[in-house]
């Protein structure tokens, strides 16, 4: 994956740890979930990540009419032989670009959520598998922008990841205005079938039993504390093993270690938190919180 890193670094000029989450969540096999301020780069990287893993890629900007079946399909009658027949609607893709996923009716964040965990669209009784590389990169402005309707605790906590992009630094900026735009296009470094196999080699990932207890222990302090309202669910804790795998072997390692999953910690569990007190949604009180709360958690030896 060096190659593909090495790639998206030369249209990515933002924090180089956001290219880490991409691709650790592409390995295990997640969605991730973009929360950012317009104009930051998430369309170009979200096309970059697919050209450069050399998948299909389709975009649908969320919008307040926008309906279930503008992004699942939906049956179409043919008059002439009186039959009906299934077209496929722009979710039937490798990676998906969800734009601003926050403006939809929440009725198409619903029916959207579900095919992305089911990984199938059912219409008129018959399931339609999407594929097997099926990767959402999800983004949504901040919820005081107008317009916006926040996604639930339960369709939040399907996302493996989520982080924000944040602005580039003053010397990236400038560079947008200059050298940035005779930059080389973009390489396909894999292929469909390439991927598939680095994501069977990141599910065989060794995770030893400490770690998983550990995890476990992690996630059972969230629930038992009084400070919060939402606890990790078991989800929570078994995407943190997954991403942790997908980490390890990011950095050439067939073992999980303590590093990976601390390093994953805040990706993974802030956007499935939440705390009593506070702000909602707020992740700065959310993480501090989960640094309190995990700071009890003794690491394994």
């Amino acid at each position: 994956m060096s190659g593909v890193r090495a790639q998206l670094a030369t249209v990515w000029l933002g924090e180089s740890s956001v290219l880490d989450l991409l691709l650790v969540t592409v390995l295990a096999g997640g969605h991730v979930l973009l929360e950012d301020v317009p104009g930051v780069g998430k369309t170009t990287l979200a096309k970059g990540l697919a050209r450069v893993l050399g998948v299909a890629f389709n975009r649908v900007q969320f919008t307040s009419d926008l309906l279930p079946a503008d992004v699942l399909g939906g049956s179409v009658y043919h008059p002439g032989d009186g039959r009906f027949e299934f077209v496929a609607g722009p979710i039937f893709t490798d990676l998906l670009l969800a734009d601003e996923i926050n403006r939809a009716p929440t009725r198409s964040q619903s029916a959207f959520l579900q095919a992305m965990e089911e990984g199938q669209v059912t219409a008129d009784g018959v399931s339609h598998p999407l594929s097997p590389l099926f990767t959402v990169i999800a983004t949504q402005n901040p919820i005081d922008f107008d317009s916006t309707n926040p996604l639930p605790e339960a369709q939040l906590d399907r996302f493996l990841i989520a982080t924000r992009l944040g602005y580039p630094d003053a010397a990236a900026e400038r560079s947008l205005l200059g050298e940035y735009r005779s930059a080389p296009p973009l390489v396909p470094v894999l292929d469909p079938a390439g991927l598939l196999r680095l994501r069977e080699q990141s599910r065989e990932v060794y995770l030893h039993p400490d770690l998983a207890h550990y995890v476990v222990a992690l996630a059972r302090a969230t629930r038992e504390d009084a400070r919060v309202r939402l606890g990790i669910s078991p989800r929570g804790a078994m995407h943190l093993a997954e991403a942790a795998r997908a980490r390890a072997l990011l950095h050439g390692r067939s073992a999980v270690q303590a590093e990976d999953v601390r390093a994953l910690l805040h990706p993974v569990w802030d956007h499935r938190l939440l705390p009593r007190q506070g702000r909602e949604h707020d992740r700065r009180i959310t993480a501090a919180l989960l640094d309190d709360l995990t700071a009890g958690v003794p690491l394994p030896r």
